[in-house]
């Protein structure tokens, strides 16, 4: 049945563009990775979204599993493979079809990687405000699927919020086509949504049109530092309410994380010493430099006066910015003296965050194998980030630092994926985040949407 399908593909894709065998040697399912050749039947390389379709359509006919590789950043195991699956790699299709100034929109296939977005906007002087540390490798139809977030959810909200029109191909090669510009269409379903964050489960995003905004020619940032949790959720709706819709990143990275984050070179040396148990990095955008610059400094310098905080530093520079987000964005310097690592990205209500991390932490020292544990995150959003290093990747110890991370979530509301969606890894705790019902719901749009099971097995739950 390999060989024939094999065949088959053939017929709709130069050979070329479908890789086998040793060709896989050199292929991967993850950036991290890069040492372990891909693991599957085949990689195809569409060129379009008919060809996409015609893929689809011979996979579906066949019963063949396929995978939807993008830029290979998930962490979640959503681009793992197996012998028997067939990978569809977009990177091919990257090309930006339009930028619409008037309308603010951008229209780009599933391959453009987001650094590419940005910098090809800000020549006309408009920003697509979507910004994490893998925007050089992420490519839009992942970021798409999984409804990632990043450093300014605060202001601009999630990718979800930022798509206004989509292009996707169902399980059966069936091609849903909803590529508009505008931002009210309350005709009916709004279709696109489906495809947003469903991990590639329902169908593959080949096209979007991505809302863009004027670019801000004002950017303030500063780290402010404090000792206790209270002072993080004051300041938070201090800055909120003080810079009237300017504030666009409002980070958290706690004590031991900063350390280590401002440790590893100078290029991430410290910008405020380390007595604190607390650092806020915060960031604001506007329109007009000297006043926001003014505006910004004088909410600093109150913070002072009215002893909110210990101690502060602004950036005074654009390479001084940069400097601050470096230490925020670089998780490499966490990661590489650890001999093993766990991520999580938990969503929990703001004002728990800091008593729900402190028992966290308490719990994680007394488990054997556990040698760092490190907290940071979008704070204003209920979005924290941890990452364990540990000495074995057994199950054992796996499933117990996994206990201690999502054990409370339920009972608060929490839950186990802020951004990084469930994919293989996560799906044994997705029952935290969802009542029984909307599994139930998730899995009969799944069967009605992929009758056969093909796109991106085993992804969020069992069927």
């Amino acid at each position: 049945m390999n060989a024939d399908l094999i065949n088959q593909l053939q017929l709709v894709l130069p050979e070329s563009r479908i890789l086998t065998g040793d060709q896989l040697k050199d292929r991967y399912s993850h950036i991290w990775y890069m040492e372990d050749s891909l693991n599957a039947l085949c990689v195809t390389l569409p060129e379009s979204t008919e060809q996409v379709s015609s893929i689809l359509k011979i996979c579906h006919k066949n019963n063949a599993k396929v995978v939807v590789h993008g830029g290979l950043t998930n962490l979640v195991g959503g681009t793992e493979t197996n012998a028997d699956e067939v990978v569809i790699s977009l990177e091919r299709m990257n090309q930006i079809e339009e930028i619409d100034s008037d309308s603010r929109s951008i229209t780009v296939q599933s391959g453009v990687i987001l650094e590419t977005i940005h910098e090809a906007v800000a020549d006309l002087g408009l920003l697509f405000p979507l910004n994490f540390g893998a925007r050089g490798s992420a490519q839009i139809g992942g970021i798409i699927s999984s409804n990632a977030g990043g450093l300014r959810v605060l202001k601009y909200g999630m990718t979800r919020k930022l798509v206004l029109g989509l292009e996707a191909v169902m399980a059966d090669g069936a091609i849903i086509n909803s590529m508009k510009k505008i931002i009210k269409d309350n005709s009916g379903y709004d279709l696109k949504q489906l495809f947003i964050g469903s991990e590639g489960t329902l169908g593959i995003v080949t096209r979007a049109v991505l809302k863009l905004e004027e670019a801000p020619s004002s950017r303030n940032v500063a780290y402010l530092a404090v000792n206790d949790y209270k002072s993080v959720v004051k300041l938070l709706k201090f800055f909120d309410q003080g810079l009237a819709g300017k504030l666009s990143g409002f980070e958290l990275i706690w004590r031991n994380s900063y350390e280590q984050m401002t440790s590893t070179s100078d290029a991430v040396r410290p910008p405020l010493p380390y007595d604190y148990e607390y650092y806020i990095l915060i960031e604001a955008l506007g329109s007009q430099s000297e006043q926001d610059q003014a505006e910004f400094q004088s909410l600093l310098e109150t913070t002072v006066e009215k002893e909110m905080i210990l101690d502060a530093v602004m950036a005074h520079s654009p390479s001084d910015v940069e400097w601050f987000f470096r230490i925020r964005e670089d998780v490499n310097n966490l990661t590489d003296h650890m001999k093993h690592d766990q991520h999580f990205d938990i969503s929990l209500p703001v004002a728990l965050i800091g008593g729900y991390i402190k028992d966290a932490y308490k719990k994680l020292k007394l488990i054997k194998g556990v040698e760092q544990i490190y907290a940071f995150g979008h704070v204003a959003d209920g979005n924290i980030h941890f990452i364990i290093g540990k000495e074995n990747t057994g199950d054992s110890l796996r499933l117990e630092i996994n206990d201690i991370i999502y054990s409370g979530l339920k009972a608060i509301g929490g839950s186990v994926s802020a951004e990084h969606g469930i994919g293989l890894h996560k799906k044994a705790y997705l029952n935290i985040s969802r009542t029984p019902e909307e599994i139930q719901l998730m899995k009969t749009l799944k069967t009605a949407m992929d009758p056969n099971g093909i796109l991106n097995p085993g992804r969020i739950f069992d069927v």
